[in-house]
């Protein structure tokens, strides 16, 4: 026993020292700030404490963040424990932490429970719904005492390598606009001080469907008693239905055919994240001389209103048929083209991201939210799609545009004149 306890006294000295060397190792690698500042990239950092966080007070009392990490995420990240003992040392007592991830949560007890999740899809967007409660949520914890803060959060779910050429800053800036918006500010105004206070190169939310869905926020936002006066009151659009009839690319360059998904954002009764569901899938091909479309008519239905914006009372509606002026434009250059023999029935926040192949990388996405469509058509250009990387680029060529054509908002149903959202669920 002895002898055989003497062969493994050397090996365990030897393990004992790796183990202390691999935690100087980390030790030093948690104390210096090099990797998080890497990871951080042109986001604006604090040194306080005697700590570097990835952190920026928006205003007085909205203070932006990176995710406070523990373990092997808290050496690119903000570490927990350093983010607790500075809101505790600033604001002890007096701040709520507001995560957006649906990736990853914490303990709220490692900051006394005041956590509250809104959690949405990384690059994506949050439901309409979503944004009032979150914005509520803020102003009713910051009346409640004038030293309350609210620090709110997301979380770029990549693998490190990546992480290091994202901004990560897009749902933590989309959440913080809009209640900057609810304080009183126009989107633009909200999106350029976020732009300035949070990063170093004066680029702040730059995915063009969470920018878009800031200005969807300001318009449904009414301030009748002034902008100092309480909260604005907050006019939700009615449930909206549309009906995709066509999706088409003008333009396109080195390629024949592009695959799309369409999803909606499913709302789950007891839970806030809403799941983007798949309702339909295909491809858009080629638009050449002699292409048959499907058969039938194309037409849209209208309604005629008065002076009075009340809807006349007409047994029929008025039928506007659509006539095919386009094929000059459809045959100069290439074109994509999915016309839907049975038209998709699309609602509330949808998706729809095109793939080069089925099974293949991502080219580019676009969100938008059926309630805010003032036409038949939604036209994106090349600057309002979502992370078009090179090979999206790739098949853009200069007159590059999306476009999605769709029937009449709620052809079968009737305007609720009682209900004053009525007036966002109005045909073209």
């Amino acid at each position: 026993m002895g002898l055989k306890s003497s062969k493994q006294g050397p090996a365990r000295m030897a393990n004992k020292k790796v183990y202390h060397l691999q935690y100087q190792f980390l030790a030093y690698i948690t104390k210096s700030s090099f990797i998080r500042n890497l990871v951080s990239k042109q986001r604006r950092r604090m040194l306080v404490g005697g700590y570097d966080l990835d952190m920026s007070y928006i205003t007085d009392r909205v203070l932006a963040m990176s995710f406070p990490a523990e373990r092997m995420r808290a050496f690119y990240r903000n570490p927990l424990w350093q983010v607790k003992s500075v809101l505790d040392m600033r604001h002890q007592g007096h701040y709520k932490i507001y995560n957006l991830c649906i990736e990853e949560s914490y303990d709220p007890t490692h900051f006394h429970g005041r956590v509250e999740t809104y959690p949405f899809d990384d690059n994506h967007v949050p439901s309409i719904p979503m944004i009032k409660l979150f914005c509520e949520s803020v102003d009713s914890w910051l009346s409640c005492d004038p030293k309350n803060i609210a620090v709110i959060h997301c979380m770029v779910q990549l693998p490190f390598l990546l992480i290091i050429l994202v901004a990560g800053k897009g749902r933590t800036g989309l959440m913080v606009c809009a209640y900057l918006v609810y304080s009183g500010m126009t989107a633009e105004e909200a999106l350029q001080l976020y732009a300035y206070k949070r990063t170093t190169n004066n680029e702040g939310v730059s995915i063009p469907s969470q920018r878009r869905y800031v200005g969807y926020w300001d318009s449904i936002l009414c301030f009748p008693r002034g902008v100092h006066d309480g909260p604005p009151d907050v006019r939700l659009p009615k449930k909206c239905s549309r009906q995709l009839l066509r999706i088409r690319l003008y333009d396109t360059v080195n390629i024949n055919s592009v695959f799309f998904v369409v999803s909606e954002l499913q709302e789950i009764p007891g839970q806030l994240y809403r799941p983007p569901v798949e309702i339909s899938k295909s491809c858009c091909r080629s638009v050449k001389k002699g292409f048959q479309r499907s058969p039938g008519p194309r037409y849209y239905v209208s309604f005629i209103e008065g002076d009075e914006g009340n809807k006349l009372e007409a047994e029929e509606p008025r039928v506007v048929v659509q006539m095919d002026t386009e094929s000059s434009i459809l045959y100069q250059k290439t074109c994509l083209e999915h016309c839907f023999e049975k038209p998709v029935q699309v609602s509330g926040d949808v998706r729809v991201i095109f793939y080069q192949k089925m099974i293949g990388s991502r080219l580019f996405y676009a969100c938008f939210n059926t309630a805010f469509i003032k036409n038949g058509l939604l036209q994106f250009s090349l600057r309002d799609l979502d992370k078009v990387g090179s090979q999206g680029r790739s098949i853009c060529g200069p007159a590059f545009c999306l476009e999605l054509q769709f029937g009449p908002a709620n052809p079968k149903g009737s305007l609720d004149e009682n209900n004053d959202d009525s007036f966002w669920i109005k045909a073209f």
